[in-house]
This record gives C-alpha cells, structure tokens and sequence, in this order.
C-alpha cells in the first residue's frame, strides 16, 4: 500500500519520466525551442522551468540539497541540446526521490517552510500544486510538440 507521500513522487516522477519522452520526440530538435504568435515559452524553457522549480521546491527546500535556482535563467536560456535538457530532468527526479524519499505522511499537514502565496500552507497542498504545476506545463509541451508536427 502506497502512503501519500509515495503517491505523490510516484505521480511527479511519472511526469518527469513523460517529459522525457516528449522531449525526445521533437522531429527536429531545433522545434523545441521554437516559439510563435502567442505562444511566447519554448518547450526547452518550460522544460528548465519544470526542473526548476521541483528542484527548489522539493530538493532545496525539502530535501535541502543546496540547489540554487536562477528563475530568470529558465526562460533565457536557448539552444540547449536534447542531452542538456534530459540531464536536467534526470537531476530532478534524482532531487525528487531523495527529497520525498525522507518525507513521511506525518509531514504532509505540517506548514511548508517557505510562504508561496503569501499565507502558510501546508505540505500536502503545495505538493499537489507542484504535482498540478508539473501536469500543466507537460500538456503544453505536448500540445506543442504535436502542433509543430502537423
């Protein structure tokens, strides 16, 4: 039987491991940092962003790795290769599994130790926010993915 804590790395490595795969799919590697009329975030720069975050959110924060997150950078950055990326994201699901692997189900009603949106929270919420951040950036990816295929 799975605790929350597990269920919650499982769905976020899951999501991690789909990115990945979108990733990886880019006919043309050049794409995924293609940007267009309204759509003003590459799949490369939501990618950066993604690991971003998880790894401040969850390794910094909660598995207290000394991961230093540079925001601006996740959307500045262009031109990465396909191996630069998938390094990023292997490293998060590393910090991810580290992080909540130390975390109980006792923890989850704690108060997160740092105030997001300006009023305490608790763990379990902002870790299904992570989780609902994570899942939509990854369907972007995907709709952008397939939008540039077509």
């Amino acid at each position: 039987m799975n605790t929350n804590v597990q269920s919650i790395k499982e769905l976020i490595i899951r999501d991690l491991n789909s990115l990945e795969k979108e990733i990886q799919s880019y006919i043309r590697s050049a794409d995924i940092w293609k940007i267009e009329g309204d759509i003003k975030n590459s799949a490369g720069n939501l990618t950066l962003h993604i690991c971003g975050n998880l790894q401040h959110f969850i390794g910094a924060i909660v598995g207290k790795d000394g991961y230093i997150r540079k925001r601006e950078e996740e959307f500045a950055s262009k031109n990465l290769s396909i191996e630069e990326l998938m390094d990023e994201v292997s490293a998060t699901k590393q910090a991810v599994e580290k992080a909540l692997s130390n975390l109980s189900d006792d923890h989850l009603e704690q108060i997160y130790p740092v105030e997001v949106f300006g009023k305490p929270i608790t763990f379990s919420y902002f870790l299904i926010h992570l989780t609902g951040h994570l899942m939509y950036h990854l369907g972007q990816i995907n709709y952008h993915r397939r939008l540039l295929a077509s």
